[in-house]
């Protein structure tokens, strides 16, 4: 079966888990890193990168966003994500954007949201 034939899920934040695909959320951006660059070891080329604390009434969660996409990026903006995807970095989870998903303002803000429970917080195995 290929990925062309997973279902969206509608999630929130507290939601999610490791390796979770084609993943519909909207959420507000709390806060955004300074840019940094990365080289990739695949192809040799540097990127461009921030870390956004996203967050909806649930919980937050890191989202990188990477390139062109952050300058459409706005603290105190909330947001939809169109299948996106979960995945880990140094065993932590984030929410990620990927070739294949996008990112739009979303129609009604978050105004509550719930600080108090960090889904990139804890650490995963990497098995999933």
């Amino acid at each position: 079966m290929s990925d062309n034939n997973i279902k969206p899920v509608e999630a929130t934040i507290a939601e999610l888990k490791p390796g979770m695909k084609s993943v519909n959320i909207t959420f507000k951006v709390m806060s955004t890193s300074e840019e940094r660059s990365v080289d990739s070891r695949r192809d040799g080329e540097t990127y461009r990168v921030i870390d956004a604390t996203v967050a909806d009434s649930t919980a937050t969660i890191l989202m990188p966003i990477w390139n062109e996409t952050i300058e459409s990026i706005r603290d105190g903006e909330t947001y939809r994500l169109t299948n996106g995807y979960t995945g880990l970095f140094k065993g932590n989870l984030r929410l990620q954007l990927g070739k294949f998903g996008s990112i739009a303002s979303a129609e009604h803000p978050i105004d509550e949201v719930n600080e108090t429970l960090d889904m990139s917080a804890e650490e995963h195995s990497s098995r999933f």
